[in-house]
């Protein structure tokens, strides 16, 4: 039965493939987002905008809260967990 299924299949094998690629795009992209030595620089070049007064106080909490729950998933999931898409 599985080797008629794959015979079956093979029409579409390209789209399968190409499933294939996105998935590990997807995987490797996740695991850098969530990455903490990532977010840990991005939260340090967050406070040098700060404090050159290119962001005002509140855009500095409202993207730290953003950058410390990235944190938090990476920490918790690790990265390529699936916990930031929908896959």
């Amino acid at each position: 039965m599985g080797l008629i299924t794959e015979v079956l299949l093979l029409p579409f094998a390209p789209a399968r493939g190409s499933g294939w690629a996105i998935k590990q795009v997807l995987r490797e992209a996740e695991r850098v987002y969530y990455d903490p030595a990532t977010v840990q620089a991005e939260l340090g070049r967050l406070a040098q905008r700060l404090e050159a007064g290119e962001i005002t106080e509140e855009e500095f909490d409202r993207q730290e809260d953003e950058l410390l729950d990235r944190l938090a998933v990476g920490m918790r999931g690790g990265p390529g967990t699936g916990e930031g898409t929908a896959l």
